[in-house]
């Protein structure tokens, strides 16, 4: 067998076999194929396309091309959740708690961020002393014992992906479906989970803008994990304009606290309680959707999953008394006033722009190398639909340097829309797509 061959054939639209894609993928991840072959193949796939059990194989080439997690020794089904990225995305940190609360075990590794804001572990860590670096044995007798354990993903883990997404990112293949269809399931597939949840979302601040594309990749996702054997359930929210009120780490740690206090956002309890029910669901604590989500509610209204929250925490040798009294939680030294000039009605608060405001101020990182100032970020104070007045405050600019502010703010304001007529909101949750097809709300 020869990389050239292969390439020829997929370049000429026809169909790789399961042999073909494991010996390309793993000679390219032990070295023995170029980057040079690896990038033809990756623009042969880009403009050819898989089939369903071509981008299946994929995942499962990249899957086996390392380790995998082994999560046998925790009882009961478990169920992880994949967001595809958004601005003001802390849904992890309230929905592991949520969950676990009602007895679905979390196991779940999760990464850093690169770009916005940081990532679940980045949030984590604005608490004092969390400890995302458990060891296998800790991490597998903490799920066994509270139900739930968060650590950072180890790099052995689908290292075929590693490669391919940095060869992918300086070759214009980023968006192809069944390439980030594939990255996305062999890590989920890779650490362990028996059923996927997969957070999936639309709009100028998430990684597909329009919502045809977001369920055409919802639906490659939930058919790769029916055809390796994950029960697998997308959703898609809406991320155009960022989820909650709070961007920024510890600013979004303060308001999961809220959320699970049950004084969160609409929208982030809506999500949480939405992709929360299917996993109670998948993990067969329910005997349908919305009888797992009436359990969450529960929880959120009895102070169970709050409870959670602070023993998911402590057991992590994080600081408690932060969750008590989130204003310990790290805080920016000053805070700028962004003022509306006009009065009318919001119509857009552009996810993106809010998202690299963030970013300006220090909340998210521009290179792998940059350090992350948990204590600054953006909150709105404004957000689609509520009425303006001029000099109102739009959002609250928390920073720590002058000169961040000013790049900042400038992106910050432009972020929003202003009309004298109100919009028409469409509903936050767009669809739901399981092996049954697709369920629009739109």
């Amino acid at each position: 067998m020869r990389a050239y061959d292969i390439i020829l054939k997929k370049r000429n639209g026809e169909k790789l076999s399961k042999e073909e894609i494991y010996f390309f993928v793993h000679g390219y991840t032990r070295g023995d194929i170029p980057d040079y072959q690896m990038a033809a193949f990756l623009m042969a796939v880009y403009f050819r396309g898989m089939d369903e059990e071509e981008v299946a194989n994929l995942t499962l080439a990249m899957v086996d091309s390392g380790d995998k997690v082994d999560l046998s020794a925790i009882s009961g089904i478990k169920v992880d959740k994949h967001s595809t990225g958004g601005v003001g995305d802390k849904t992890t940190l309230v929905l592991a708690p949520l969950v676990a609360s009602v007895g679905v075990p979390v196991a779940k590794m999760s990464g850093r961020g690169l770009g916005h804001t940081g990532g679940t572990l980045d949030k984590l860590e604005s608490i004092s002393g969390f400890n995302i670096a458990l060891s296998p044995e800790q991490f597998i007798k903490q799920v066994n014992d509270i139900g739930i354990a968060v650590i950072g993903q180890t790099a052995k883990l689908s290292p075929a992906d590693g490669k391919m997404y940095a060869l992918r990112d300086v070759t214009a293949t980023v968006d192809s479906l069944p390439l980030i269809a594939s990255s996305i399931m062999s890590k989920k597939i890779a650490g362990g989970a028996e059923a996927i949840v997969l957070d999936v979302k639309t709009g100028s601040g998430a990684f597909m803008k329009d919502l045809e594309g977001s369920i055409k990749l919802a639906e490659t996702m939930v058919k790769i994990g029916e055809r390796v054997g994950r029960n697998t359930v997308a959703v898609i929210s809406e991320m155009g304009e960022p989820l909650g009120y709070a961007i920024g780490n510890s600013l979004e740690v303060k308001e999961a606290i809220a959320t699970l206090k049950g004084e969160g956002p609409e929208d982030l309890t809506e999500l949480c309680l939405t992709l929360g029910g299917y996993m109670v669901y998948l993990a067969g604590k329910a005997d349908d959707y919305e009888t797992g989500k009436n359990l969450l509610k529960d929880a959120l209204e009895s102070g169970k999953a709050y409870a959670k929250l602070k023993e998911f925490v402590k057991s992590q040798g994080g600081d408690v008394h932060q969750i008590d009294n989130p204003s310990l939680l790290p805080k920016a030294a000053r805070v700028y006033e962004l003022l509306a000039d006009e009065t009318g009605f919001v119509t857009k608060v552009d996810a993106l722009k809010i998202g690299l405001g963030a970013m300006y101020l220090g909340a998210g990182r521009a290179t792998k190398e940059e350090k992350i100032d948990h204590s600054v970020g953006v909150i709105l104070k404004k957000k689609v639909g509520d009425v303006v007045k001029k000099g109102e405050v739009l959002a609250k600019l928390h920073y720590n340097d002058k000169k961040k502010l000013e790049d900042a703010q400038k992106i910050v304001f432009a972020a929003f829309k202003i009309d004298s007529r109100p919009p028409q909101k469409a509903p936050f949750i767009k669809a739901v797509v399981t092996a049954k097809g697709v369920e629009r709300y739109v």
